[in-house]
């Protein structure tokens, strides 16, 4: 019977070729196999492996070796310390959309009870970071997939987060008028040839791809933000490395102003901003 020491050496090592963090893969899979801690595994490197976990391990390991996200094998995800729920309906949370919360939180620091849109919401992770961080915030989250925002609310509903509201539609569709003091949103903008859609396979292609060489989406929500800012309002939006340019000249279009791009951790260009013109 395999022990959980040699589960994870060998686990390591089927990981190596299709992982870049085969260490930490093999740790997660096999706690989630196990239904116990990291931490856990550390301390008992000895247990063995019941027949049950072993066959669920085998199964984690085969969907991880082809690729798989480990958010949808495990179920779960964190980010801005929040542990959400995830499943294969929406985009994985990446470190990098945490920029955006940062630049929001930072944009209405100092406003009483802010109104904010997210558009896009999937699994909430910026909606629910914002209204953790301000819980005088009004939040509002949209997303044309019912099946997100059912998963959104429930990742609401488990960190007994009340300052949202859950709206389907798309964009800006579902809310009319009515103006917010900061937009923000991770839309779809890879393009439908994009060679790295390869590798984002096991991913709701709707989340991920726009037409107009990945820059459609981004077009619509900049052209309707300015009629739903408030006069100190602006627009926060996440893009692909290489639409900096692109993204300020659709802003400028639209009429936004002052659009200022901000660059993630690995140096590459990642959010752009741009204020209601006054």
């Amino acid at each position: 019977m395999r022990r959980v020491r040699e589960a994870l050496a060998v686990l390591r090592e089927r990981l190596a070729k299709t992982s870049t963090s085969p260490d930490l893969d093999a740790a997660i899979l096999v706690a989630d196999a196990l239904a116990v801690s990291r931490a856990a595994l550390e301390a008992d490197p000895d247990r063995p492996l019941a027949p049950a976990e072993a066959a669920r391990l085998e199964t984690l390991a085969a969907r991880r070796a082809a690729g798989e996200p480990l958010a949808y094998l495990t179920g779960r995800r964190e980010f801005w310390s929040l542990e959400l729920e995830i499943t294969p309906d929406v985009l994985v949370p990446r470190p990098e959309t945490e920029l955006l919360v940062a630049w929001c939180l930072e944009a209405i620091a100092g406003r009483r009870r802010p109104a904010v849109l997210d558009l896009g919401t999937g699994s909430g992770a910026i909606a629910l970071a914002l209204a953790r961080e301000r819980p005088d915030a009004q939040v509002t989250a949209v997303d044309s997939s019912a099946a997100a925002l059912a998963l959104a609310a429930r990742n609401a509903a488990r960190h007994g987060l009340l300052n949202l509201r859950f709206v389907a539609g798309d964009w800006f569709a579902p809310i009319g008028e009515e103006k917010f003091d900061a937009i923000v949103s991770n839309p779809p903008y890879v393009a439908p040839d994009d060679p790295a859609l390869a590798a984002l396979s096991h991913e709701p292609r709707a989340a991920l791809v726009a037409g107009d060489d990945g820059l459609a989406d981004l077009a619509a929500i900049c052209n309707g933000a300015p009629a739903r800012l408030t006069g100190a309002g602006c627009l926060i939006v996440e893009h692909g490395a290489l639409q900096g340019t692109a993204v300020r000249e659709l802003m400028a279009q639209s009429g936004l102003a002052d659009a200022e791009t901000r660059r993630d951790l690995a140096g590459r260009e990642r959010a752009t901003r741009g204020n209601r013109a006054r």
